[in-house]
């Protein structure tokens, strides 16, 4: 080949550091520490712009479509003939990469990365270098005969689709990403050669004498003139090394995943030889530019006819990255439904698998990996792993960042009570938080999201997630469709051997606290048989004085309502009653459920008059209701029926008392009678009328004459209702009306929180 002045020796000067390449790697990477490592993203000016608008290639209408591509690509289809080989192209890709970032001019570098150099040096040293000596010492000539193909064809500014056929003939039996990689780094050789010059030739001997034979110093002090260029350039090597990575992560999705066949794959496979057959064009364009500089006269330095080329260049090359980037999305969105089924039906098998101990099944739930401590532990502050928990019984709380506080106020006393002693067996169990984040892989997690979930993290005592992106979205998918999680909070038991002993013990825990260890479905079953319908069962601890009021045989009323001039009445006829009949009477004000601003103020009032006693804090109140809804889903989950269970039909009437907006009382003596109970307006009514019964009343017993008053006054029926909030459960399938028996309808109730 007839090679002119200057392009003789522009090969001269390239040929010999291409074989020194072979023998020491260090030589295109001098004084890597003065160079940054952060990827090169100048904007193109506006001139370049409007160029490349003006002078797009027709094929950019679309980049697949035009007859001249369709022509050109057959030509291109015809010159592969891979023979079956393959390698590992990451590592080549990722010193050219490096090659590409360190040899940016001057006057588009951007600010040099955090950190310390020396410690970025030698991850490179150790992870690029180690995995691609192996390769080079394979694909070392093939890359020096395509580097110096490029050279030899760009002097003059030849043909360009003539020059990237040669390219393509030379590796015809490469498989398509190895192409666009070997192509790259022929490339990346006289592009950091050139630049390693230009950056050392003021201080370096050596450099000084090839940048005078290269005619560099010339080159570099039109740099102003220069910089569409050098930008144009730069801009077009971003976007061909964006667009080989997208076809470099083609050829490594799995193939126990995805197929050939799969159509998302297939219509990216059909694109990728048009896609490499742009990034080789771009290349033999970049190398035009470079090798054209030397010796150029100053009537040339002004045109911006190359920098527009390299523009329009860079336009398709990145129409084609988007396109293959949709496809990419979809592929990986197809591999991950796979894997998720896989991983979903993994879960499954070991959930239904017995185990000798715990931390199989828990990993497979909270996170399967080895690289981090999935769990914090809020009393150090610290993350520790699953083996914490292991051949405990472990209490799984399952909500999304609304959970209410009230229910953390409750657990968290109960949690630390069961702690306090460490001589129970209740002490043996340990609660880990799991928070079910909704489409957290598809929604941003932002900041004020975190905040919530760091505040909600550090009211629990007990261990959690420590963050909800650690939770697999497998995992996720079986707490909904197998434990049936609906965003209210739930209490999932595992034994010591990691088998689910109760999907739900939320109800036990409010009912029994710590006494209904170890929350298994037997136990809770075994506790109802002990049983009855007495003032224990209903008011639990929520007031200590009332074992103290049991312990001296007074008579206990609880009472309930937002009437606050009924319980004016109530309270007031309710103590002269106990007064004319001679018994001791106390009384307790536990409101609704759902308490809010008037139930306070109703508080305030009744303490200020002196009216009764009541709860001390709203959360009581919470707690006295959601007993009271657990015991009613406790029941039910155990096939109880309104026409067979008696406390099921007592806690039906406490319900519906509470869905009406009238008051309500339970009287009571002791702990092993009957409680009496009656609604606002019968209760008050025969309390007001106990001349009538007063003889029966000192006769009989106070007790069984209100009753048997009661019984023989009671209003004509009327319609009831049940409201459930449905905090602790499911909604009942059947609920019988508290009064004549029969199924009540089921309605959708919306009601605001407030008043």
């Amino acid at each position: 080949m007839k090679l002119d002045k200057q392009g003789t020796r522009f090969i001269y000067h390239f040929i010999p550091l291409m074989e020194c390449i072979k023998g020491s790697k260090n030589l295109l990477f001098l004084h890597q520490t003065e160079l940054n490592l952060s990827l090169l993203q100048p904007p193109p000016p506006p001139s370049m712009a409007a160029a490349s608008t003006s002078r797009r290639p027709r094929g950019d209408r679309h980049m697949f479509s035009s007859s001249d591509d369709n022509a050109m690509m057959k030509h291109i289809l015809a010159t592969h003939a891979p023979d079956g080989s393959s390698f590992d192209v990451k590592p080549l890709l990722q010193i050219i990469d490096d090659i590409m970032r360190r040899a940016a001019p001057a006057n588009t570098q951007p600010p040099a990365p955090p950190g310390n150099q020396a410690e970025v040096d030698a991850i490179i040293e150790r992870v690029i270098y180690s995995d691609l000596d192996e390769m080079l010492e394979i694909m070392a000539i093939t890359i020096n005969k395509v580097s110096c193909e490029i050279s030899c064809k760009c002097i003059g500014g030849g043909d360009a689709h003539a020059s990237t056929t040669g390219i393509f003939n030379m590796l015809s039996n490469y498989e398509w990403d190895a192409k666009a990689v070997i192509s790259l780094a022929a490339f990346a050789v006289n592009y950091g050669e050139f630049w390693l010059v230009a950056q050392l030739y003021t201080a370096n001997p050596l450099a000084k004498s090839l940048a005078h034979l290269k005619q560099l110093p010339d080159v570099l002090e039109r740099g102003e003139a220069l910089k569409p260029r050098f930008e144009a350039v730069t801009t077009l090597i971003k976007a061909m090394l964006e667009l080989t990575r997208c076809i470099v992560e083609f050829k490594e999705l799995p193939g126990q995943y995805i197929t050939p066949e799969t159509p998302e794959l297939m219509t990216a496979t059909a694109h990728i030889p048009t896609a490499v057959y742009w990034i080789i064009r771009s290349i033999v364009a970049c190398a035009s530019i470079l090798i054209n500089l030397i010796g150029m006269g100053h009537e040339h330095i002004t045109t911006t006819t190359e920098a527009w080329e390299l523009s329009s260049l860079a336009h398709k090359i990145s129409n084609i990255h988007d396109h293959l980037k949709d496809q990419l999305d979809l592929c990986n969105h197809h591999i991950n439904e796979k894997r998720q089924i896989e991983a979903y039906l993994t879960i499954l098998r070991i959930m239904d698998t017995g185990h000798l101990d715990n931390t199989k099944p828990l990993r497979h739930l909270i996170y399967l990996k080895d690289d981090q401590p999935p769990l914090y532990e809020s009393s150090t502050k610290t993350r520790v792993t699953i083996e914490v928990l292991k051949k405990k019984i472990v209490l799984l709380l399952i909500s999304d960042l609304d959970i209410p506080p009230e229910e953390l106020s409750v657990l968290d006393q109960m949690y630390r009570e069961a702690k306090q002693s460490p001589t129970r067996p209740e002490s043996q169990y340990e609660v880990v938080w799991l928070p079910v984040v909704p489409n957290l892989r598809s929604t941003p997690w932002t900041d004020e999201d975190q905040i919530k979930f760091e505040g909600v993290r550090n009211m629990m005592p007990w261990y959690s997630v420590f963050h909800p992106s650690l939770l697999d979205p497998a995992a996720i998918k079986y707490i909904k469709e197998v434990w049936h999680f609906n965003q209210k909070p739930m209490l999932v038991v595992m034994d010591p051997q990691g088998r689910i002993v109760n999907t739900n013990a939320l109800h036990m825990m409010w009912i029994w606290g710590s006494v209904a260890f170890p929350f298994t479905s037997l136990r809770e079953e075994a506790l109802w048989k002990e049983e009855t319908w007495r003032i224990e069962l209903l008011a639990d601890s929520i007031e200590p004085m009332i074992f103290n009021w049991i312990a001296d045989g007074k008579y206990i009323c609880l009472y309930g309502g937002e009437d606050l001039e009924w319980i004016r009445r109530f309270t007031t006829t309710a103590q002269a009653v106990a007064r004319a009949a001679g018994i001791q009477l106390e009384m307790l004000y536990v409101g609704k459920s759902n308490p809010r601003e008037k139930v306070r103020k109703n508080n305030d009032i009744i303490r200020s008059e002196n009216l009764s006693y009541v709860l001390p804090d709203l959360t009581l109140i919470w707690f006295f209701w959601v007993r009271l809804e657990s015991m009613l889903h406790s029941k039910l989950q155990h096939g109880k029926s309104f026409e067979e269970d008696p406390i099921l039909r007592e806690i039906n009437v406490m319900l519906t008392y509470d869905g009406n907006d009238q008051g309500w009382a339970v009287i009571c003596r002791g702990s092993n009678d009957w409680m009496r109970r009656a609604s606002g307006e019968s209760v008050l009514k025969g309390l007001t009328n106990y001349n009538d019964w007063q003889g029966d009343a000192q006769e009989r017993g106070f007790l069984p004459a209100l009753n048997d008053h009661l019984e023989a006054n009671q209003p004509p029926h009327h319609c009831n209702r049940l409201i459930l909030p449905g905090t602790t459960g499911s909604v009942p399938e059947r609920v019988v009306c508290a009064e004549c028996g029969r199924s009540m309808e089921r309605f959708f109730l919306y009601r605001c929180c407030t008043d």
